[in-house]
């Protein structure tokens, strides 16, 4: 019998231990280790940070669903990982420190057979001062929590306008190097929609702020998109949501330090600004969560099994090399660890090669660009490749055999404003390939009959109904393999 350690229990993770349930049934031992009680369906929690959905609507508890399952679930901490074993046996193994109340700080070595590090980031707040909900001066959708706090704060900030005071609400980045601008993307017009429904959209300024070199980058080198038989490209198709909506931006912004109601922040040129705010959410930039690893004698080898940034290296090709000498054969498709057939690393988790966007610098060196997104539909589709390969290995074959490269898989992002079903818009633009390849698509990097961009209900319909199909999917309710991930 093997045992399979899955660390993380997020999409990524979540989707790993689904199908390898499904899989390998009561013949192998399925572990998910993760700190959280609660799954958390995160691309909805900007319906959260508006109030138009509870936090109840976007979780559900780990262990009721596992119960049902061959998984057995812990609710801990990873702290550390020894591949090789120790002194005492061969046997590698996973040590975790238990969060639940019941065992909170007792420490446990886990062996394993096979390892999936699903642990997804840091969210690394500290990296910028005075930002984040806990020890800073704005809100964050990051968590169903932190949501929950943004709607409270965003709804005292409604009750001064409908006071007749005028108000600045600032969303985007905090930091240069921040990734996931999606959610804030998303949010903003979320913020919009409810101040209009509120009726005191005219006292609001909205601001845009971002690290992004352009408008519609998105960490991905910005895109070309074909929209009503024309092809167009993402700064264009950005920039008039906004302009449609009077909203401002500005974009090439590193944020530099967060006071009550001022941020500042550093642009390309390497002048330094503030922007005055009310209400802001901004994206904090992420991080490893901080594993260690250790060989058989007890000597950290972390830096040769995971990257300076702390996310895990996998089989990519990592050797240092100038930006415009990168290709989309560098990145991952196995996911599998050097030197440790039985390690892989999904989702946020593993270190990319190299940035999608450019490397920019301001004038100062202060790097300000957008890290490459790897979350969503990119972290299901390795988790599920990921599960199959270790289901066949176990099985006898001597190497992974499935393969997700973001180099040859595309990915949908719906940007919604409103939850209802018959109130909101949104808009919808899918990708093919995430990773650009100019080998295979000289012109723009991207299959154009596969990147389009639309704005419509019939988006708004699709984000409501994919809400709701992947809670279900999630919770392994009756035909939930027959979802698509």
């Amino acid at each position: 019998m093997a045992r399979i350690v899955i660390l993380g229990a997020g999409v990524a993770g979540h989707t790993a231990a689904r199908h390898l349930n499904k899989l390998l049934g009561k013949n192998h031992e399925i572990i998910v280790v993760s700190p959280n009680a609660k799954w958390n369906w995160i691309p909805s929690n900007i319906w959260v940070g508006v109030g138009q959905m509870k936090e109840e609507d976007v979780t559900f508890d780990l262990a009721e669903v596992y119960r049902k399952t061959s998984v057995s679930f812990r609710q801990a901490r990873a702290l550390s990982i020894n591949p090789q074993g120790n002194a005492e046996s061969a046997t590698p193994f996973v040590s975790v420190e238990y969060t639940h109340a019941d065992k909170a700080g007792v420490k446990e070595n886990i062996s394993y057979d096979y390892l999936i590090n699903a642990t997804g980031p840091k969210l690394n707040f500290g990296a910028t001062e005075g930002l984040g909900p806990e020890h800073g001066h704005t809100v964050s959708v990051c968590t169903a929590s932190h949501a929950l706090e943004a709607n409270e704060k965003l709804q005292a900030l409604i009750q001064t306008m409908r006071a007749g005071k005028n108000c600045t609400v600032v969303i985007g980045t905090g930091h240069g190097m921040c990734t996931c601008q999606g959610a804030a993307f998303e949010y903003i017009y979320n913020v919009d929609h409810v101040l209009r429904e509120a009726g005191v959209r005219d006292k609001a300024r909205i601001v845009w702020l971002s690290n992004e070199y352009e408008l519609g980058d998105f960490g991905m080198g910005g895109v070309h998109i074909k929209r009503g038989g024309y092809i167009t490209n993402g700064k264009t198709f950005a920039e008039s949501l906004m302009v449609e909506r009077g909203i401002e931006w500005i974009t090439r912004a590193h944020v530099k330090k967060v006071e009550a109601g001022k941020i500042h922040y550093e642009i390309m040129d390497g002048t330094f600004h503030e922007q005055e705010f009310d209400f802001s959410m901004l994206i904090p930039p992420f991080a490893g969560v901080g594993l260690k690893a250790y060989d058989k004698a007890g000597e950290d080898i972390t830096s040769a099994v995971f990257a300076p940034n702390g996310f895990m290296k996998v089989d990519a090709d990592y050797t240092p090399r100038p930006y415009l000498e990168w290709s989309a054969k560098d990145w991952p498709k196995t996911y599998q660890t050097p030197g440790y057939s039985n390690i892989f690393a999904v989702g946020i988790a593993f270190a990319t090669p190299h940035l999608i966007s450019k490397p920019m610098q301001s004038a100062n060196g202060t790097p300000i660009n957008p890290t490459a997104p790897r979350t969503g539909m990119p972290s299901a589709a390795m988790a599920m490749a990921v599960a199959h390969s270790i289901n066949d290995m176990i099985n006898g074959a001597p190497k992974p055999t499935h393969s997700a490269s973001m180099a040859e898989m595309g990915a949908a992002c719906v940007a919604s404003t409103g939850a209802g079903f018959f109130r909101g818009t949104a808009a919808t633009m899918t990708v093919f390939p995430v990773v650009p390849n100019f080998e295979k698509y000289p012109d723009y990097g991207r299959d154009i009959n596969l990147t389009f961009g639309e704005i419509g209900l019939a988006g708004h319909w699709m984000k409501y109904l994919l809400h709701h199909a992947f809670i279900y999917q999630a919770k392994m309710k009756p035909g939930w393999s027959l979802i698509p991930d």
